[in-house]
């Protein structure tokens, strides 16, 4: 069974970065998801990729997929760069761009 470990990315709908200091292990799904004919809900033969088990360490969801012996892919995140600004910035004489209202 294949697993994919990675850091969950903050959504769009929040500022904060509640919820992504944990790691994640998903597993892969094994069979196609269909639309159910009457409803039109999404359906799948296994109950599996609805499982998701956090982890605090990187290293503790390998431990985990190895002592079960899944096949896993690690998904780095990728790191913020922050651009540090200042209001006065808006008013600095060698200012690139055009000061417009």
């Amino acid at each position: 069974m294949m697993v994919r470990i990675y850091k969950p990315a903050k959504t769009a709908m929040q500022s904060g970065r509640a919820k992504t200091k944990a790691w994640m292990l998903e597993y892969r799904a094994e069979s196609r998801r269909i639309p159910e004919p009457l409803m039109g809900w999404v359906s799948a033969g296994d109950t599996t990729n609805q499982v998701r088990i956090p982890f605090d360490s990187k290293e503790e969801a390998i431990a985990f997929a190895r002592k079960h012996g899944f096949a896993f892919i690690v998904q780095e995140p990728r790191e913020r760069v922050l651009k540090p600004k200042a209001y006065a910035d808006n008013f600095a004489f060698n200012r690139r761009g055009n000061w417009t209202h």
